[in-house]
C-alpha cells in the first residue's frame, strides 16, 4: 500500500524534490473535510511519525542524509583532449579493443585545429635500450615533433631514468619470439597505441639494436613530406605452400621482405584494422617465420603498390647466407661505415632529406653495445646531431 503523507523536507533524499502535493498538505484541513482514513501503525520499535505525517505504510523512514558539500562539477573537455589519450601509456584494453579504438578514423577533411604532424619511432625491443643516449641525442630538442612508444618483454622490470626521453613510453606487451607471428601482433600493438594520438603522421619500427644515420630535421622533413610509404615487398616462391592458396593467397601475391617499416597513416590504420589475412597467416599452416611475409604480402593483397615504394629505409647487411645480418661492434664502426650505409654503399640515391642530405637509408641495424662510445663520438660529424 502507498499512502500519500506530509514529511519534513529533511526526509526528502537529497535529488528530489518535493512534491507540490506534500507542500500543500501541510496546511491545516479546512473544518468541513472529511477525517482521514484509519491507516496501519508502524511496529512499535519504528520511529515515530512527525506529528504532520497523515499516514505512513511499510518500512521506517529513512534516516536525514548529512549534510555533504556539493561536489564540484567535472572540468569541461576540449577538442584538444580528443587528439592525444592523456596520463601515460598503459591502459588494460584487450588488442581486440585496441585494434577497435584505433581504427576510428575521422570522416571530416577540414581538421578544427592546426595539428603539427609527428614522426612515432615504435621500439620493439626484449629489455634494455642500450643505445639509448644516442638516440636521446637525436631527439634533443625536437620535443613536440615526435612520439616514442617502447615494446619490451613482459618480464622486463628496467625503467629508462626520469629525465629520458624513454621514460614512461612502455607500452602493454606480450611476450615475444623470434620466427613467430606474435612479432607481428607487437608491431600491430605499437602501430594501434601510436594511432591513439591523433598527431601522429608517420610510423617507423626500429629496435633496440637500430641507429639513426641522419639527423632529426632531416629525418622529420623527408618522413612528414613523402606520400609513399616504406615497405620492403619483393617477389618470393619461399615458404608458399597450398595452404595458402586454399585461402585466396596466390604465388603471385605473395611476397618477403624485411619487417622494419616506415608507414604513413592511412595504411597504418588499414593494417591494425586487418582481419581476414592476419587469420589465415597465424593459422595451421606448419611454415615458420611468417613475420618476413605477412605485411609484404599485404601489399599485394591489399593493393597498397601505388603507395607503398617496396622497400624499407633501414640498412642491413646480409654478407653470408643464414638468419641472422651482420652485427657491428666498436672495431667496426668508421665514419666511412655510416657514411656508405646511408648512401646504400652505391646501390641507390633515393633522395635528399630536407633537400640538403643525400642518402638512401635513414636508420641502421645491427650495433651491438659497445659500438656506443664510437657512435657518440662520430654523431656529430656524420650523423650531424650531438
Amino acid at each position: 500500500m502507498v499512502c500519500t503523507a506530509s514529511f519534513h523536507d529533511s526526509y526528502l533524499l537529497p535529488f528530489l524534490q518535493p512534491l507540490p502535493s506534500l507542500l500543500r498538505s501541510r496546511s491545516p484541513l479546512p473544518p468541513h473535510a472529511p477525517a482521514p482514513s484509519p491507516v496501519t501503525e508502524l511496529p512499535s520499535q519504528s520511529p515515530s511519525p512527525s506529528p504532520d505525517t497523515a499516514c505512513v505504510v511499510g518500512p521506517p523512514l529513512p534516516s536525514p542524509p548529512s549534510q555533504q558539500p556539493t561536489p564540484s562539477p567535472p572540468a569541461s573537455l576540449g577538442f584538444a583532449d580528443f587528439l592525444a589519450p592523456s596520463g601515460g601509456l598503459m591502459h588494460n584494453m584487450t588488442d581486440e579493443e585496441l585494434f577497435w579504438r584505433a581504427s576510428m578514423v575521422p570522416r571530416v577533411a577540414r581538421v578544427p585545429w592546426r595539428i603539427v604532424p609527428k614522426v612515432a619511432f615504435l621500439f620493439l625491443v626484449r629489455g634494455d635500450l642500450p643505445l639509448r643516449p644516442l638516440w636521446e641525442k637525436f631527439f634533443a630538442g625536437h620535443e613536440g615533433l615526435y612520439s616514442i612508444y617502447v615494446h619490451a618483454s613482459p618480464a622486463y622490470t628496467g625503467s629508462p631514468p626520469a629525465d629520458s626521453v624513454f621514460y614512461g613510453r612502455m607500452i602493454p606487451s606480450q611476450n615475444t619470439s623470434w620466427g613467430d607471428m606474435n612479432l607481428v601482433h607487437a608491431e600491430r600493438r605499437l602501430v594501434a597505441t601510436a594511432l591513439l594520438d591523433l598527431g601522429n603522421a608517420r610510423f617507423a619500427l626500429l629496435s633496440e639494436t637500430c641507429i639513426p644515420l641522419l639527423s632529426f630535421p632531416a629525418a622529420y622533413a623527408f618522413l612528414t613530406g613523402s606520400n609513399a610509404s616504406f615497405i620492403d615487398s619483393f617477389p618470393t616462391r619461399a615458404r608458399h605452400v597450398p595452404f595458402f592458396t586454399e585461402r585466396n593467397v596466390s604465388l603471385a601475391q605473395w611476397r618477403k621482405g624485411s619487417q622494419w617499416f616506415e608507414m604513413d597513416r592511412p595504411i597504418a590504420v588499414e593494417l591494425v584494422a586487418e582481419e581476414r589475412y592476419m587469420a589465415v597467416f597465424r593459422g595451421d599452416h606448419g611454415i615458420g617465420n611468417m613475420e618476413e611475409h605477412y605485411l609484404p604480402t599485404l601489399v599485394t593483397l591489399l593493393g597498397w603498390g601505388a603507395r607503398a615504394a617496396n622497400r624499407t629505409l633501414t640498412y642491413v647487411a646480409w654478407p653470408r647466407p643464414g638468419p641472422h645480418p651482420a652485427t657491428y661492434g666498436v672495431r667496426d664502426v668508421t665514419a666511412e661505415l655510416l657514411e656508405g650505409m646511408r648512401r646504400g654503399n652505391g646501390e641507390c640515391g633515393y633522395g635528399r632529406a630536407g633537400g640538403a642530405v643525400e642518402f638512401c637509408f635513414m636508420f641502421s641495424r645491427k650495433f651491438s653495445r659497445d659500438a656506443l662510445a664510437k657512435l657518440l663520438e662520430l654523431a656529430p660529424k656524420v650523423m650531424g646531431f650531438g
